[in-house]
């Protein structure tokens, strides 16, 4: 009687009875599921042909003899060292196609460990051999082909999304084998056409009277624009709308209306910042229900039955809305580990937003540029690009110097140039103080207002500023010196402030941290100088609803101190507008076309890390080594959990052995991420305890405050994005 190959199996804890999942059955599943996830890249076949091979070493006798021993199914098999399997269907993809099987060998082997560097994965194969009990014969490979390649840029994500199609195929039948409860409670979301129906109805719900705002009809003009332009064909889009246009809610109906109109399968909205994230995937559940909206970001805490659905949903993205953060998305594009990659062959098909599209950082512009465009032209999807403040990422850009990037082909705006948002949209007076302020002196003219906001460039001028408010005026502060926990409850303090008629007096002193997507209205806005985008993200928090009868006044400064002022991106952007010819419309697109030429030509490289390099220009495709030097924010911070609501609850659980994803979590709500110098300033003052291996915590509790977070004698620069 022949042997059972073993797959997997596992054991009834009540009856000692073993059930087996076979190897052919085991890649049956696999290939159908790769076969189909696959079909939407064009490459169907070669999708269930990799499928087939993917698992062929566990064939071999060696690996048979290793799950038999090691799972107790059989212990009398004989004790063996090497018991590897990837590396044979890897071997047999090169064997049956030739240099022309690499992508299929690459994804192979790496669907455990990941992508390998072309020269690693060469290497790794050249002296093996297929064992002999492996019959090649069965799986031919006449006729496959993959899709056209059009650029060289092209290849690794074919490779990538081969890769991703694989392994999400791998997880999903091991899983329906091994834990069919946890498989049967995924792929329950609805049809995007039904989310449009849901959108469209709960829009034609918002009546707008006479008595509304004038904002307010001018975002259901947005919306009738987007109706409007929705049936295009995939492509690259845009969707510039002044702040407190309505964008959100825009342009998630163009993309329902794009993907039912193109017979795509969602969308994916790509935000810079969480605290954009939580509103916006907090306003979409509200209107799509939570089995149709994943929100997948680092700060997500998932537990009851639902969060379990969400968890599931978030290990390949198997939802048509979802909410993430840009390092999600182009981490996951760039990344070689399997757990990064597999959501991937669930963004092809499908509309991705942009949203703040102006905030891509310039030193990865070009492969952010490439893999995008490449993802709108080679996987059908459609890009749409949101923002206040469009940046230049059509054609050849110039940079510093020889530098310059290529950007998109094309991109088609939806609002007309005539309809003027900028001009309908105006709700305040922009002036340039020319006085340097002391913080002594901006600190009471502050206080001559009765609500204000005011942005300063680092921590440390938040604080010095803070310092100098007298409580009469309830002065709140704001800054990454605080924890996400912390953070949240002053923004939420705040806003019942403002609506509070009897709360006369605020003054909430904020890094940059509230300019992008915080939904708060003050009459009177202080800006410290800084790139126009952040000055009109700034003015989109002054008299936002258009409710004064006045325009609210937005005031853009300078401090005397020069340390409030740092080096780097935030210099080079102030720059930029200073040197920018005379524009009588600041908040014009004229405008800001020339504020970002003038932008991007103080940038250095648009390619920091030669990612080019590392994946298309010398002719090889190095994934591994591409991942380690893509990071989408350049974050030379430690973490350190403060002591704020219940952290230390969490502290003790972590210091008990109960470390998990979740728990990690909830703590990144009560970490501060400090600069090294501040790291080290404050292990000198013993206050740095190292919880457990890598994980610090600040202590004593006097070293965190109410007021202004952790407390130190230096507060450095802050210049970040939010992960």
């Amino acid at each position: 009687m022949e042997k059972t190959v073993i797959s997997h199996l596992y054991r009834n804890e009540d009856t000692g009875q073993w059930t087996i999942q076979t190897n052919a059955e085991h890649s049956r599943g696999v290939a159908e599921l790769t076969a189909g996830f696959c079909r939407k890249l064009g490459m169907a076949d070669y999708g269930h042909w990799c499928g087939m091979l993917h698992d062929l070493g566990k064939e071999r006798q060696s690996f048979q003899n290793y799950i038999r021993r090691v799972s107790g199914y059989d212990c009398s098999c004989p004790a063996t060292e090497e018991h590897s399997h990837a590396y044979v269907g890897a071997l047999a993809a090169m064997k049956q196609i030739g240099p022309d099987g690499i992508l299929a060998a690459a994804a192979i082997a790496g669907h455990h460990r990941g992508l390998y560097d072309q020269a690693e994965l060469i290497e790794t194969l050249k002296n093996r051999k297929i064992p002999p009990e492996i019959n090649l014969s069965a799986y031919p490979a006449d006729g496959l082909k993959l899709p056209q390649i059009q650029q060289p840029s092209d290849v690794h994500m074919l490779g990538r999304m081969l890769f991703s199609a694989l392994v999400d195929a791998d997880y999903l039948d091991t899983e329906r084998f091994m834990k069919p409860y946890e498989y049967a409670g995924r792929g329950s979301a609805e049809t995007v056409e039904t989310l449009l129906d849901r959108l469209e109805s709960h829009l034609t719900g918002i009546k707008i009277s006479a008595s509304d705002s004038h904002v307010n009809h001018i975002r259901n003009s947005v919306q009738q624009y987007c109706r409007e332009h929705s049936k295009a064909r995939c492509g690259i889009y845009s969707l510039t709308v002044p702040t407190g246009g309505g964008k959100t809610l825009s342009s998630v109906l163009w993309a329902l209306r794009h993907c039912v109109a193109n017979r795509m399968d969602g969308v994916i909205i790509a935000i810079p910042y969480t605290s954009i994230i939580e509103q916006t995937a907090r306003i979409l559940r509200g209107i799509f229900g939570d089995r149709n909206v994943l929100e997948n970001h680092s700060g997500v805490v998932m537990e009851s039955d639902d969060d379990i659905r969400q968890k599931l949903a978030a290990e390949n993205w198997d939802r048509p809305i979802v909410v993430t953060t840009n390092v999600q998305l182009f981490e996951s594009l760039y990344h070689n580990r399997s757990s990064k990659c597999r959501k991937l062959h669930n963004v092809a098909n499908r509309v991705i937003i942009l949203d703040e599209v102006q905030t891509l950082p310039p030193s990865l512009l070009q492969p952010l540029t490439n893999s995008l465009e490449c993802l709108q032209r080679v996987f059908n999807c459609s890009l749409l690009l949101t923002t206040a403040s469009q940046p230049v990422l059509r054609g050849t850009i110039k940079g510093c110097g020889m530098q310059h990037f290529d950007g998109f082909p094309d991109v088609h705006e939806i609002i007309p140039a005539r309809e003027q948002l900028h001009r309908k949209l105006k709700r305040v007076n922009i002036e340039f103080n020319t006085h340097r302020y002391s913080y002594e002196e901006l600190a009471d003219e502050l206080q001559q207002h009765s609500k204000v906001l005011c942005i300063v460039n680092t921590r440390k001028a938040a604080a010095e500023l803070f310092a100098r408010l007298g409580n009469d005026c309830n002065p709140l502060h704001l800054s990454r010196m605080m924890c996400s926990a912390h953070i949240r409850k002053k923004l939420a303090k705040a806003t019942s402030m403002l609506h509070d008629p009897d709360c006369k007096r605020l003054t909430l002193i904020s890094t940059q941290l509230i300019e992008a997507g915080v939904d708060i209205d003050f009459p009177v806005v202080y800006r410290q100088e800084a790139g126009l985008d952040s000055i009109l993200q700034a003015a989109g928090r002054c008299n936002r609803e258009g409710r004064l009868a006045e325009p609210g006044k937005v005031s853009v400064f300078t401090l005397s101190d020069s340390s409030a002022m740092p080096r780097g991106l935030l210099t080079a952007a102030n720059n930029a507008r200073l040197n920018m010819r005379h524009c009588d419309d600041l908040t014009s697109p004229e405008a800001m076309t020339e504020y970002f030429t003038q932008f991007y030509a103080r940038c250095g490289d648009f390619d920091k890390h030669d990612i080019a390099a590392e994946l298309w220009l010398n002719g090889e495709i190095n994934y591994e080594t591409a991942a380690k030097k893509f990071k989408y924010i350049e974050d030379n911070a430690i973490a350190v959990i403060v002591n704020y609501e219940k952290s230390s609850e969490l502290v003790e659980q972590l210091r008990k052995g109960a470390a998990s994803r979740n728990l990690f979590r909830e703590l990144a709500q009560y970490s501060v991420n400090l600069s090294r110098r501040d790291f080290t300033e404050l292990l000198k003052q013993g206050a740095i305890e190292e919880v457990c291996d890598g994980m610090f915590r600040l202590w004593p509790e006097h070293f965190y405050r109410e007021e202004t977070g952790v407390t130190i004698n230096n507060h450095w620069t802050e210049e970040t994005f939010i992960i």
